[in-house]
């Protein structure tokens, strides 16, 4: 088997080993993850098979054909990490300003500007 998939394959092999429907109801791994008793696993589990099956995917998908599958170890979402989404080699939303929870800012004018962007007087 391809290292690729091998690390997703152990976690879910061992997310559905401490289940409630293999160890409680006592159903085999290929049961649970059948449609019936797909629901009942916890959401990790239904996550980790949804991942095992994109990596299966990946493997025969002829744009990662040179690259391969980027193993889950170094998965950035995984490692906490966040680029954001690039438009034009530089973040797309960017530059923004933390408002810090107030929904209204003070313009120097004595009016406010609202959160769709317009110019009202102040109200005393």
């Amino acid at each position: 088997m391809p290292s690729s998939c091998k690390d997703i394959r152990a976690a879910l092999a061992s997310c559905l080993a401490s289940s409630d429907c293999v160890m409680v109801q006592r159903h085999s791994a290929r049961e649970c993850l059948c449609p019936p008793l797909l629901e009942t696993l916890p959401l990790q589990c239904q996550q980790l098979k949804h991942g095992y099956g994109q990596c299966k995917r990946g493997m025969v998908d002829m744009r990662k054909r040179f690259r391969g599958n980027m193993p889950i170890g170094i998965s950035p979402e995984l490692q906490g990490e966040s680029r954001g989404q690039l438009y034009a080699g530089r973040p797309a939303v960017g530059g923004q300003q933390a408002t810090e929870g107030r929904e209204d800012e003070v313009d120097a004018a004595e009016g406010v500007v609202g959160v769709d962007g317009i110019w009202r007087p102040k109200e005393k």
